[in-house]
């Protein structure tokens, strides 16, 4: 199955609607700027209402193509009801962004149930419901769409927070696989895997449900004080690289060259791996059949 990279479905988002969860703060409200200044009109989710007014002062006050929305992400009856209201207030949603996250920084060995199904009600749950909820609306109106998920650099490469890492690399493959699933369909498809960036992510305990809450603190994993603010990335600096890679239909946006070196050395550990024999014609035929071969395809269109 092939997806011809070159042909965006989204190459032109003048006059658009986006819908981006997660959109109050750090990279969401990055991204929400961005698309903003780049002439779309943008619909954008939130938890909390301080996070909202702070976020709807950053833009124009005579702009009305910008609304926000209370949503829960992980509430499947909410999520169709969001999109009902952005319908009703801009239209056709062009644009769906899985950006709503928490960063739990439990490690899987120490976890509680309730770090567990936080992180998957959140992380993972919330970026099906999303799809499930839009995917369908944009093959509807058949119009030029886009999806982007955020994952992580922790989707990318093993860590200390393995549950946080362990539900960004289930984003990579969601998005892999809808690469797959939506070509030919004229739905761009894009994983966002960002490294330090300015955002609120790391206090994310503040949403956790009452319902989920530890009955003691998560244990102190000695990690060593970062100033973020010297090292991060500026979440609109971050929306456009977002943009460029959506007009693009790229697969993958990332945002931190410092990740290539290791990244490589994982793929490099992954090839050294396998056995050394090879195996029957007859696999390899196997192999070519249901491997899609959207690597080879992001790949020359990287390198064209």
């Amino acid at each position: 199955m092939t997806n011809d990279a070159s042909k965006a479905p989204l190459a032109d988002v003048t006059g658009k609607t986006a819908f981006i969860t997660g959109g109050s703060s750090g990279i969401g409200l990055g991204m929400a700027r961005a698309f903003s200044a780049a002439g779309m009109k943008v619909v954008f989710t939130y938890m909390r209402e301080e996070h909202r007014d702070r976020a709807l002062a950053l833009f124009p006050a005579d702009n009305p193509g910008v609304h926000a929305i209370r949503l829960d992400t992980a509430d499947r009856d909410a999520m169709p009801r969001a999109a009902d209201e952005a319908e009703r207030r801009f239209g056709n949603v062009h644009m769906l962004v899985n950006n709503a996250g928490i960063g739990i920084t439990s490690q899987l060995s120490t976890a509680s149930w309730q770090d567990w199904d936080w992180a998957m009600n959140v992380n993972v749950d919330g970026v099906f419901n999303g799809i499930h909820c839009f995917v369908p609306r944009m093959l509807a109106h058949g119009e030029g769409s886009h999806i982007l998920t955020t994952s992580s650099s922790g989707g990318l490469l093993a860590g200390t927070l393995g549950v946080y890492c362990a539900t960004k690399y289930a984003v990579m493959g969601m998005m892999e696989s809808l690469r797959v699933e939506l070509a030919g369909r004229n739905i761009g498809t894009s994983v966002l895997c960002p490294g330090l960036v300015r955002s609120d992510i790391m206090n994310s305990e503040r949403n956790r449900p009452q319902d989920l809450a530890n009955e003691k603190p998560a244990p102190d994993m000695g990690l060593p004080p970062i100033d973020l603010m010297a090292v991060a990335l500026d979440p609109v600096d971050v929306g456009e690289m977002v943009l460029a890679g959506i007009r693009n239909n790229d697969l993958f946006i990332f945002t931190h060259e410092e990740f290539a070196d290791p990244v490589r050395v994982r793929g490099e550990a992954l090839l050294a791996s396998f056995p050394h024999e090879r195996a029957p014609q007859a696999r390899y035929d196997v192999v070519a059949t249901y491997v899609p071969d959207i690597y080879e395809q992001e790949l020359k269109h990287r390198t064209r």
